[in-house]
């Protein structure tokens, strides 16, 4: 059984996380390159937010006793061989955690208009995900 406090508390923090980004959104590409205080909260809560969603995959994971996943974007490949998630919603994110990785430890190279688009485009997945995790307490 999935802990539920464990679980309960990350997809909290996500819910957060998700409601800053989306004001992030809201305020368009344009300010996004502009404000350098904007776009670095936004990085912060991009890469927070794939964080949750990886680590709450990788709790389900090894309390199911499923494989055990080699790099961070195996943890959705598994819970979609195992029909945790869709294939549809796996695809959705893929590359989120190699997203997280250059957010983590190749700041050098991160591309704000590539940030931005995630943002624009890869909140309704987080969510769905989200809701798909929420729904295993």
């Amino acid at each position: 059984m999935v802990e539920g406090e464990i679980i309960s508390a990350r997809l909290e923090r996500l819910k957060g996380y998700l409601l800053l980004l989306k004001n992030v959104r809201k305020l368009g590409p344009a300010r996004f390159r502009e404000d350098p205080f904007v776009r670095g909260a936004a990085e912060r809560y991009l890469h927070l937010s794939i964080e949750c969603l990886l680590d709450i995959g990788n709790h389900i994971i090894a309390d199911r006793n499923f494989e055990k996943p080699e790099t961070y974007a195996d943890i959705f490949e598994v819970l979609a061989a195992h029909r945790v998630i869709s294939g549809k919603l796996m695809r959705e994110v893929e590359g989120m955690a190699a997203f997280r990785n250059i957010l983590v430890h190749d700041y050098l190279k991160i591309d704000p208009e590539k940030v931005f688009g995630v943002i624009k485009e890869k909140l309704p997945a987080f969510e769905a995900l989200a809701k798909v995790y929420a729904g295993l307490l």
